[in-house]
């Protein structure tokens, strides 16, 4: 492994990768197996497995795109006491918060859900949505809702309130510095700030259109703007920090360069090998 990569913001990132990883297990196996048999049903305890990783997946993402948002914030404006501040084992432990915080509330979430008894079966999306769910209820759903919208309010408010405060501050000390490594320092906050602004207006869509907005769009539009929080940040992340961060571009090209090279010295092994065996006549 690349020691040059072991710093916190690569902990970060590589945290970032393995939850998009959980979540699109979470979302493509169920999704995969109704298009190959065109059935269109899951069983109710699939249902609740599925909400429950696509929900954690959900919430760990927006938390660790706040710590990271923390992160830069600390390395721009406190570069001196970074490494201080930034230990192994404090970045450890926020990535460990915030797995454990999110898997703790939809812990409680589910297990509030799951005594409800369900009078409807038809839901007007490709994955299981809790909200969906609670709604096909005939019993009291008031303590569940009311549970739901804390955590919702606490989920989307605790990590906005952070990156607001980081890149507020950022900003302020850029803008205000003549210092060319402070506005070079700027460039690694880009790929952060596309995948925050690209996981958050999805996310932000799909929670408001089904709960407030009520729009009314074609199913295939509909089905798409589902599916985007869910299957587009994967998809963008890794290539938007390989491409503009030069450590994790560097790293790709030396690893990239290993493959080739190994698999040259194993071809040109074989070849020899072939050529030794050979028999004159």
């Amino acid at each position: 492994m690349d020691r040059a990569l072991h710093e916190p913001m690569y902990l970060f990132l590589c945290s970032l990768c393995v939850n998009e990883l959980y979540g699109s297990i979470g979302l493509f196996p169920c999704l995969l197996t109704n298009l190959i048999s065109n059935n269109h049903e899951i069983h109710l305890t699939y249902c609740y497995l599925q909400i429950y990783c696509l929900y954690t997946y959900g919430g760990f993402e927006f938390f660790n795109l706040a710590i990271m948002s923390y992160d830069r914030y600390l390395s721009i404006c406190y570069p001196l006491q970074y490494n201080n501040i930034m230990t192994l084992n404090r970045v450890c432990n926020l990535i460990l918060f915030a797995w454990l915080f999110s898997f703790g509330q939809f812990a409680v979430n589910l297990s509030l859900g799951v005594h409800l008894q369900l009078c409807g079966n038809i839901m007007e999306k490709v994955w299981c949505d809790n909200y969906l769910l609670v709604r096909q209820s005939c019993s009291d759903t008031t303590v569940v809702n009311i549970y739901g919208l804390c955590m919702t309010v606490v989920i989307i408010a605790v990590p906005l309130v952070l990156i607001l405060y980081s890149y507020i501050r950022i900003f302020k000390i850029i803008f205000r510095s003549s210092n060319s490594s402070n506005k070079k320092s700027l460039n690694t906050c880009v790929p952060h700030i596309v995948s925050l602004l690209n996981y958050s207006i999805g996310c932000s869509f799909e929670i408001f259109q089904g709960r407030v907005l009520k729009l009314h769009m074609p199913p295939t539009l509909r089905i798409i703007i589902s599916v985007y929080f869910l299957m587009i940040p994967p998809l963008v992340n890794p290539v938007m920090f390989g491409l503009k961060l030069t450590k994790i571009r560097d790293a790709s090209k030396k690893f990239y360069q290993r493959v080739i090279l190994f698999k040259f010295r194993t071809c040109n092994k074989t070849t020899s090998i072939h050529n030794s065996n050979m028999i004159s006549f």
